[in-house]
C-alpha cells in the first residue's frame, strides 16, 4: 500500500486519520508492505503505523538533501523512519523541487496496488501535492482510499 497526504493535518484530525489508516492496513491479512516518501504528516504517520504492525516499509526519497526541507524535529523523525525502512530508493534529483516531489508521488503509485490518500479533496498547493498524486493514481486505474474527517478544514 502506498501513501500520499497532507503534511499539515489539523491536530483535531490526527486521531481520526491514525485510526482510519490503521483500520485499512489491519483489514489486510497479513498487514501489507507500505511505500511512501516520509514527508511530514500523513507519510510519517503511515510509516509509523506500518512499523507498529510489523510490516515492511519502502522509502522513496525524492532527492538529495530532502531532509533540508524539514524542521529539526521532523528531520529527526524522518531519519528514524528512514533507518527503520526495509528498503530505500533515492530518486536522481540533486536538490528538493516540486518536480522531485511529483516524481516521488508517481514512484509511490507505481509501487503500490492501493493508494491511501489523507486528503481533504482540495487542489494541490503546488506540483506534487496530494491532489496531483491522487489524480495520477486514478489515471492509472489504481484504487484510492481517501481518509479525511468530515467538516475539518486544513489550515
Amino acid at each position: 500500500m502506498g501513501i500520499t497526504g497532507h503534511q499539515n493535518i489539523p491536530a483535531t484530525a490526527i486521531a481520526f486519520v491514525r485510526s482510519r489508516i490503521r483500520a485499512v492496513l489491519e483489514a489486510q491479512e497479513p498487514p501489507p508492505a507500505g511505500v511512501g516518501s516520509l514527508a511530514v504528516g500523513a507519510d510519517q504517520l503511515f510509516a509509523t503505523i506500518i512499523g507498529e504492525l510489523g510490516a515492511p516499509f519502502h522509502a522513496v526519497v525524492p532527492c538529495a538533501g530532502y531532509e533540508s526541507t524539514l524542521s529539526p524535529p521532523d528531520a529527526l523523525r524522518y531519519h528514524e523512519l528512514l533507518a527503520a525502512a526495509a528498503s530505500t530508493e533515492q530518486l536522481p534529483f540533486p536538490t528538493p523541487s516540486e518536480e522531485a516531489f511529483m516524481a516521488a508521488g508517481i514512484r509511490v503509485v507505481e509501487r503500490c496496488s492501493l493508494l491511501i490518500a489523507v486528503w481533504d479533496g482540495r487542489p494541490a498547493g503546488g506540483l506534487g501535492g496530494t491532489a496531483d498524486v491522487v489524480h495520477h493514481a486514478q489515471t492509472l486505474g489504481r484504487p484510492v482510499h481517501v481518509i479525511w474527517p468530515a467538516g475539518v478544514r486544513r489550515g
